[in-house]
C-alpha cells in the first residue's frame, strides 16, 4: 500500500461514528432509491468497530476461520455462470441464480457502487476482505430470509443484517426506511415487519462465517431450518401489489 492508499484505508474504516454524514447520505437515498452508493456511504459513516469485531468473531469458529484463511472473493464465484449452473433446482444456489437472473443483478455491479465511496474497498487487507464478504452476501441473505427487493423488503433484510453484524449503518437504514414507509402508507405494518426481521436475525445462526459454496448445494428449506431462519410472517402477509407500490419519498 502507498501512503495515499493508507490514507484512504483510514477513511474507509473510521473508528468514530459520523451521524451527520449518514443523515445526509440517507436524504440522498430517499430522493433516489437507486443511488446504492449512498447505502455504502451510510455504512462507512456508522460502521465504527463492527467490521473488525466481526472479522475477529469469524476467526473464533472452525468454519469461519477456514474461510478467513482461504480468503476467497465471493463476488467472483457469484458472477461465474458455470459455477452457478451446477446447483440443482430447489437448492440455495438455484434460488440465488433465479433471484439474480430475474432482476439482472450481478455481484460486480454492487461492487462498482461500493467503489464510488473510495478505492480502499478493494484493498488487500483481511478486515476489508471481510467487509467485501458482507457486501457480497447481501443478495444471498435476501434469498435465505425470503425478503424481496421492494423498499420494505430491503429495509427488512438490512434490519436482519444489523442483528447479524451489529453495524449501526444497517439499523439506521432499516429503521429510517420503515419510518418513511409508515408515513407514506400508515396501514402497512412497516415497523412491525422490520422489528420482526431484526428478531429473526438475532435468532438465526451467525451467517457471515459460513461456507457458502457448501450452503448453495443444500435444499433451501433445509438450509433455513439448519440456520434457524424464521419465516418473515409480517412482511409476507402484506400483498405483493401493496409492497411494490411503496416508494420512499423525500
Amino acid at each position: 500500500m502507498t501512503a495515499a492508499d493508507l490514507d484512504e484505508f483510514d477513511r474507509f474504516r473510521p473508528q468514530r461514528l459520523e451521524p451527520i454524514k449518514a443523515f445526509r447520505a440517507f436524504g440522498r437515498l430517499i430522493r433516489n432509491k437507486e443511488d446504492t452508493a449512498q447505502v455504502f456511504e451510510i455504512m462507512r459513516a456508522l460502521s465504527g468497530r463492527s467490521i473488525g469485531r466481526g472479522y475477529n468473531r469469524m476467526l473464533k469458529t472452525m468454519e469461519g476461520g477456514r474461510q478467513a484463511f482461504l480468503r476467497e472473493e465471493l463476488a467472483h464465484k457469484l458472477d461465474d455462470p458455470v459455477w452457478l449452473a451446477r446447483f440443482k433446482p430447489g437448492t440455495v444456489g438455484a434460488a440465488y441464480r433465479d433471484f439474480r437472473t430475474a432482476r439482472g443483478f450481478t455481484a460486480e455491479g454492487l461492487a462498482e457502487e461500493a467503489r464510488k465511496i473510495g478505492p480502499a474497498v478493494d484493498a488487500q487487507h483481511p478486515v476489508i476482505w471481510y467487509s467485501r464478504r458482507l457486501r457480497d452476501v447481501h443478495d444471498i441473505w435476501h434469498v435465505l430470509t425470503g425478503y424481496e427487493t421492494d423498499a420494505l423488503g430491503e429495509a427488512c433484510v438490512v434490519a436482519f443484517s444489523y442483528a447479524q453484524t451489529r453495524n449501526l449503518g444497517f439499523a439506521f437504514i432499516g429503521w429510517g426506511a420503515a419510518r418513511e414507509i409508515q408515513r407514506e402508507a400508515p396501514s402497512v405494518p412497516a415497523r412491525r415487519a422490520v422489528w420482526q426481521a431484526y428478531r429473526n436475525g438475532k435468532a438465526a445462526r451467525w451467517l457471515p462465517g459460513l461456507d457458502y459454496e457448501a450452503l448453495f448445494a443444500r435444499p433451501l428449506e433445509e438450509a433455513r431450518e439448519r440456520l434457524n431462519i424464521r419465516p418473515a410472517d409480517v412482511y409476507g402477509a402484506i400483498p405483493v401489489e401493496t409492497r411494490l407500490a411503496l416508494k420512499l419519498r423525500a
